[in-house]
This record gives C-alpha cells, structure tokens and sequence, in this order.
C-alpha cells in the first residue's frame, strides 16, 4: 500500500529527530547547520591608504524546535597590509570586553587611541561596534549587511620584526558608520571561505 505524504513527512521527522538524539553525547553539534560569513569592501586605513577590509566569521544554525540556540564565533576584522587582527564579539563569547553592549571590540592600552578625544584608549574604550544602535545585538542575528563604527586609530601603524617593518595600521576611524554587504555560504561549498587579499600592493608601498 503506497504510503501517504503526510506519513512520509513524519517518518521523515522521525528519522531527523532520531539522528539528532545521537548527537546528545557529541555536543548536540551535529543537529546544526554550519555557514561562512563574510564582507570585503575598500576603505582607507588610517594613515589614509587605500586598502580592503575583510570581515569574517561563522555561525552554526539549530533547528527553532532544538535544544541549543544558534552559536557564532567573534567576527574577525583584518585590514590588507596588516597585522593588526580584531575580534568583535558579544555576551555569547568569552573574549567579549566591557567597553560596551552589542557586538564590540574594546582598546588595548598602549596600541589604541581614542580617535575623536586624541586619548590613550584602554579597555573601556569601545574601538569598534557593529549594529553600534543596538546593545543587545548578537553576531548570530546579522543579516545581509552591517554597520560598522570605527572609533579608534593605532598608536603606531607598523613595527620592526627583525630586519623588516610590519604593517599594524587598520580601518581608518569615522563618525559615520561604514556600511557592509555580506555573503553568506553553507561551510564545505567550493565558494564557502572568504577571499585572500592581494599583498602585492603592501610590496608596492
């Protein structure tokens, strides 16, 4: 006797929730669904030259009904010609900083100043906020674009490692919010990762 949709449908729910119970002793990790996030867009660092700016991060996506709500690492932000990586993160990761609400990263004393007042920034200095209007934001609940406030600039742009000068300048400060159009792919498709920034123009300069 053929079998009828609406009996296929729960045998198929059956099997789903069945596999997701066996994730239990695993962490619950392989009941979600896993995704690469990413910006690229060209911007200024702050000695003003021309550069492009990557933001990435990934997100594993629970089922509404599940157990476990949808988890994100930081985003990582890195300037090309650089090696000034930041982290912005919420209340949902541990590297999260008290400089402020939502989705944030803080100064560090000594490498940051506070761009707009030209003081030592620390670590109750908001450098970078995404979404800056929301304090309750989370990186899980990004959409298709962001807002980005860059409120800080370094203390020095490059530094000596051996013979040579490395880059540690980044995103040029603004009062205004860059605004950022995102990509998003499920991780394991050829297209998933972000791209690699072109480092010839950093041999230029």
């Amino acid at each position: 006797m053929p079998i009828s949709s609406s009996e296929s449908a729960r045998m198929n729910y059956f099997r789903f929730f069945s596999m997701c119970l066996l994730c239990l002793p695993f962490g619950l990790t392989g009941c979600a669904s896993y995704y690469n996030h990413y910006g690229l867009f060209p911007a200024e660092n702050s000695s003003g030259e021309a550069r492009q700016v990557l933001l990435s991060w990934q997100t594993a996506d629970y089922p509404d009904w599940w157990l476990v709500a949808d988890k994100s690492t930081p985003i990582t932000l890195t300037t090309q010609c650089s090696s000034r990586i930041w982290r912005l993160a919420d209340d949902s990761h541990d590297i999260a900083g008290e400089c402020a609400g939502g989705i944030r990263a803080c100064g560090q004393p000594g490498r940051d100043i506070a761009a707009f007042r030209g003081e030592p920034a620390n670590e109750q200095t908001t450098c970078m906020a995404i979404n800056p209007d929301n304090e309750q934001g989370r990186v899980v609940d990004i959409g298709t674009s962001l807002e980005l406030l860059v409120s800080c600039r370094p203390v020095k742009t490059s530094r000596v490692v051996g013979e040579d000068q490395e880059g540690t300048d980044y995103l040029r400060p603004s009062s205004v919010t860059y605004r950022v159009h995102l990509r998003t792919s499920p991780r394991g498709a050829l297209d998933a990762g972000p791209p690699v920034m072109d480092d010839s123009v950093c041999d230029a300069d």
